[in-house]
């Protein structure tokens, strides 16, 4: 990666009364299941935001028809502190995000909440997926990192006041090898990580998922007994030292009956940020693969 980070138009649109901005990369596409360059959607994390994606979006726009956008309550779309944060609410905006760009049927790539979102709209619109990657998805286990159960606590989050100085504990917590990013991807994500505001929409998406004891039981249980369900060819890529969501949630994948499963060592919990490289040529094969 070099110094400069890629730089892309950001695009508005209105998603079931949301102002979302996203991102779009990439030539015409097909809506038929299995023919190459269908729509490839990219769902970020929670607390996360399009920039996550700077490293990924070009690549696989060589093949694909990529698009990238902020989950609402995240990055520079609307802030709604009081929406519904489930994991299945979110699914339908990811459906009613593809169809405002008339995607009929789509490959989706999620991390971490995004995972999550992901599984769940594989579970709740099977004839609108092609094909599902998940990096590090959340609701395959109970665990999660302690400071993640703490934005639960009520009125905690009030206390949140975004600095530079977060931000070494911050890459530590999500990167194996932190010194390998950017400076240019750091100051763009602290951009977007201290825009005023945010307190309401990081807790309503903590609490909608997560409690002081981890995941929810509710959350976790009803995913890893319907992961069987997804028919969909369906890969798994999980960084060996993930300190958000333990790389041993990973053996979940072989629930999934069409799974591949790639553990990567010395890579944290987002892959496709510490090895672009890799990451963009795993997917790019899976999704070619007939």
């Amino acid at each position: 990666m070099g110094a400069q980070s890629p730089k892309y138009p950001d695009l508005y649109i209105e998603v079931a009364g949301v102002r979302t901005r996203y991102w779009q990369m990439g030539d015409s596409f097909t809506c038929t299941s299995g023919e190459r360059g269908s729509p490839l959607i990219l769902l970020h994390g929670g607390n996360g935001s399009i920039e996550f994606w700077l490293y990924n979006i070009a690549p696989l726009a060589q093949q694909h028809r990529v698009y990238a956008f902020d989950m609402y309550g995240c990055g520079r779309s609307s802030q709604l502190g009081n929406a519904d944060y489930s994991l299945a609410a979110q699914a339908k905006f990811i459906r009613a995000f593809a169809q405002s760009q008339g995607l009929e049927k789509i490959n989706l790539l999620g991390n971490s909440m995004g995972g999550g979102a992901a599984v769940t709209f594989a579970l709740m619109f099977p004839a609108m997926l092609d094909r599902l990657i998940l990096s590090a998805p959340l609701g395959w286990g109970q665990e999660i990192n302690l400071g993640l159960r703490l934005l639960t606590i009520p009125g905690l989050i009030n206390l949140l006041r975004p600095s530079r100085a977060m931000i070494p504990s911050m890459l530590k917590w999500n990167f194996a090898n932190p010194g390998n990013l950017p400076p240019d991807w750091i100051e763009r994500r602290y951009e977007v990580f201290a825009l005023p505001g945010r307190q309401k929409s990081i807790a309503g998406l903590a609490r909608a998922n997560i409690n002081l004891w981890g995941v929810k039981p509710q959350v976790y249980q009803e995913i890893i007994a319907k992961l069987p369900q997804i028919q969909q060819q369906t890969l798994v890529i999980w960084g060996e030292i993930d300190r958000v969501l333990p790389v041993s949630q990973a053996k979940m994948a072989a629930r999934i009956p069409q799974h591949q499963l790639e553990i990567w060592p010395n890579c944290g919990h987002h892959p496709f940020l510490e090895f672009p490289d890799r990451f963009n040529k795993t997917v790019a094969e899976f999704l070619s693969q007939r």
